[in-house]
């Protein structure tokens, strides 16, 4: 979400600079800043002088260039009110306007049961997901030449046979469909359905669906202990300062960029390693700091603040899960 509200808060200042040319929005490419930089760290290749326009924000800690890039740092409390913001916003925390103004084609949905074979399943299903990231990051979608639909052969009746059908048979649609989407380019083509059905958390898409499950049952579990997250107007960001909960937010705020990110490089396997450091870092925040546990039943602004912060991960897994057409369990 910073990304974008990065954008919004330089686009009058990049729009003053500008003469005889189209109005930019945007700063361009969001990255990470290099390692050991505070959670809530950002850098892009813009100018100098536009450093200023981020120190007069309330909500900015640091603004500096180093080698060509400014890198900018929000304060914690601006990081903790993501908490709120994502779980406020729902699917539409993913959504930017990083990719406004340009056209992607839209191709169909895959059945991925009557491919041909993997090859072909992973070809069709990247295609599909890099236009559907595209939208969420603001893209034009265009339709799919009525040729090109023609062309596309009819599923014929009966079950589907084949490598692709017989691995989803087995382990499940959800988690072939995820374990394709990571394949990176030029790795072989082929999915374990033993490995993909396995249920342990060295498996990505069961580590990603476990995290939202885990996040969703710490907010039942809240509810029956009789705990409540109260309202976003109560919620003090100030709570959520431990380290684990700042890397964890930290995460979180990449969001938007990471699907912007995936479609602008036509990569969609980058997504759903994303959406693994993100259940990555939801674990490890939840072993510093569980938000409930049997017979806790004393609430107050800390332990609201670590139901806010599971809420808002359950919503950011979702979200994703739901980009790459993949169930998100409430329980597993």
């Amino acid at each position: 979400m910073f990304t974008g509200d990065l954008d919004r808060l330089l686009a009058a200042e990049i729009s003053a600079r500008q003469t005889g040319s189209p109005a930019i929005t945007s700063a361009g490419t969001w990255q990470p800043a290099p390692p050991g930089s505070a959670p809530g760290t950002y850098a892009t290749p813009i100018a100098t002088a536009l450093a200023g326009a981020l120190r007069r924000a309330d909500w900015v800690r640091v603004a500096t260039v180093t080698g060509g890039y400014l890198t900018v740092t929000v304060t914690p409390d601006a990081l903790g009110a993501l908490a709120t913001r994502i779980t406020a916003a729902g699917p539409a925390c993913a959504r930017s306007t990083a990719l406004a103004g340009t056209a992607v084609p839209a191709p169909p949905a895959p059945d991925l049961a009557a491919a041909a074979g993997w090859a072909d399943a992973r070809r069709r299903l990247a295609a599909f997901l890099t236009g559907r990231l595209a939208e969420v990051a603001g893209a034009r979608i265009v339709p799919a030449e009525s040729k090109k639909r023609q062309a596309t052969p009819a599923r014929r009746p009966g079950p589907a046979t084949g490598p692709v059908a017989d691995a989803i048979e087995f382990a499940g649609a959800g988690a072939i469909r995820y374990a394709l989407a990571r394949l990176p380019p030029g790795a072989p083509a082929k999915v374990d359905p033993c490995q993909a059905a396995a249920q342990h958390l060295g498996v990505p898409a069961y580590a990603v669906r476990y995290a939202h499950a885990h996040a969703t049952s710490t907010l039942r579990q809240a509810a029956d202990l009789g705990l409540s997250r109260g309202k976003a107007a109560e919620f003090q960001p100030r709570q959520l300062a431990h380290p684990g909960e700042q890397a964890l937010l930290d995460e979180l705020s990449w969001l938007a960029e990471r699907v912007a990110g995936a479609a602008r490089r036509g990569r969609p396997d980058v997504f759903p390693r994303y959406l693994e450091r993100l259940a990555g870092a939801y674990f490890d925040c939840q072993e510093q700091r569980p938000a409930v546990w049997p017979g806790r039943t004393a609430g107050g602004p800390g332990i609201a603040a670590l139901l806010w912060l599971a809420a808002a991960t359950a919503t950011a897994l979702r979200t994703g899960l739901d980009l790459l057409g993949v169930d998100a369990p409430d329980r597993m």
